[in-house]
């Protein structure tokens, strides 16, 4: 059996700066400890002075326009309800694990399937980072598939696949049939226990594989959702704002949802498959419809679901990370967020279906959390409109609205301080405006085109 160590050049070109090269100050506890501590005590103190003067005229507004009852009421119920959701949310976090990794002589046999679409030089990035994982190299396999690209994807392929002829496998697909064509075309030809798919754009750090195997050894779990980071975060303000985000959305979520075995979506980025389970969910998953049309995106949610739906838990293993190119731009951030929308509303229909299969403590909090977390749409945006026409009025109703925007993302950018022990929580504030700014437009927009189909990144 190879050896599994790695190259520090070759692992520093790949990964820079990743979560395991953090600097040394990051990792003292003490100076986390006092961090929180300041952080804690400044949210404390700005909550305590600004709270009256944000609230108080807002709810005397709504009392003279005889507002309360429709709008006010209603959002302060969901404002409760909120809370005592964040405290759930807050303690089952507290409470997750990861599960320990395989080691390299319990490993089972893995096939890792990376799609690829006018990707470039970045899949042979992807194949190598896998290559280079630790995992035992007579029980692993790489699938890459060329989904059609008319760029030079397959030169990198066939290039990676000479290079390692015993662990590769390069297939091209004969005209451009979308990622889950590509996908389907990789399970079929995968011999593993467990199947990984890696996004093409992504590239796994040097534990992964034997970390993401490790929920396995739970006959019950079907899927793995690994952690994903962004790889490009330092090259501009934007992805160091996704990064954060992705922590609070992804590693934070899925954490409280691992907890009773119960994760809504294994990223395309880093998942890994029971294989007895996956190949038998193929072929629906390959046809699956909506509104008649047939899907094209959402294929990792829409899988997860179909795993849930199976009888199945999916789990989160954060000490399997991937990092991921994020976007750099406004319009392409406009566009992912768009197709993660509408598979979004699509999934989230499905899982209120698939919910009432799941044992007790799963259903109620699978149920508690969709029901609060979905009626935030209306109640936002309703409370953004009623803002609005207040602020005719009075100008500052949109200020006391930007304090509240600062004080929740300061609570949030916590969660984040704790997990990442990192200066850039400071980067979730600023992406709480951001969104505020910017990015509201996007849910509405989403679902009045829900039907649309296509991928939009090329």
């Amino acid at each position: 059996m190879e050896s599994f160590s790695v190259d520090p050049a070759s692992r520093s070109a790949s990964f820079p700066r990743s979560v395991e090269d953090r600097p040394a100050w990051l990792s003292v506890d003490l100076r986390f400890v006092i961090a929180a501590v300041v952080v804690c005590g400044a949210v404390a103190a700005t909550t305590i002075r600004f709270s009256h003067e944000v609230f108080d005229p807002l709810a005397d507004a709504l009392k003279i326009q005889g507002w309360a009852a429709i709008i006010a009421r209603p959002s302060l119920l969901w404002f409760t309800m909120g809370m005592v959701l964040i405290v759930i949310r807050t303690l089952l976090w507290v409470r997750y694990r990861p599960v320990s990794a395989v080691s390299p002589d319990e490993a089972p046999r893995m096939s890792i399937i990376i799609p690829a679409y006018n990707e470039g030089m970045m899949v042979r990035k992807a194949v190598d980072a896998c290559a280079r994982a630790e995992y035992p190299r007579d029980r692993l396999e790489i699938i890459v598939i060329d989904d059609g690209s008319t760029d030079d994807t397959w030169i990198h392929m066939d290039a990676a696949q000479r290079e390692r002829p015993d662990l590769v496998q390069a297939v091209r697909l004969p005209a451009n049939a979308g990622k889950r064509a590509a996908l389907a075309a990789g399970f079929a030809r995968a011999t593993g226990e467990i199947l990984v798919t890696v996004d093409s754009d992504s590239l796994v750090e040097r534990g992964a594989l034997l970390a993401i195997a490790g929920p396995f050894r739970n006959e019950r779990v079907g899927a793995v959702a690994g952690k994903v980071c962004v790889l490009n975060r330092f090259q501009s303000v934007l992805p160091r704002m996704l990064h954060v985000r992705f922590v609070l959305s992804f590693d934070f979520l899925r954490s409280v949802q691992s907890t009773y075995g119960t994760v809504y979506c294994c990223p395309g980025a880093l998942s890994a498959y029971r294989a007895s389970v996956v190949q038998a969910l193929v072929p629906a998953w390959l046809h699956q419809r909506f509104l008649g049309e047939i899907c094209t995106i959402g294929e990792d949610r829409a899988l997860t679901n179909d795993v849930l739906a199976a009888g199945y838990q999916a789990v989160y293993q954060r000490t399997a990370v991937v990092q991921t190119l994020a976007p750099e731009t406004y319009r392409k951030l406009c566009r992912m967020f768009l197709r993660w929308d509408r598979s979004y509303i699509r999934e989230e229909i499905r899982l209120w279906k698939i919910m009432w299969r799941l044992p007790f403590p799963a259903l109620f909090l699978t149920l508690f959390e969709t029901t609060i977390t979905n009626l935030r749409y209306p109640v936002a945006y309703t409370s953004l409109g009623l803002m609005v026409y207040l602020s005719v009025q009075d100008p500052l109703t949109i200020v006391r609205l930007l304090i509240s925007i600062g004080i929740v993302s300061m609570f949030y950018s916590l969660y984040f301080l704790h997990s990442e022990r990192s200066r850039e929580f400071f980067y979730g504030i600023l992406y709480a405006y951001f969104h505020f700014v910017s990015l509201l437009w996007i849910f509405p927009y989403a679902l009045a085109t829900v039907r649309n189909r296509s991928w939009m990144t090329r």
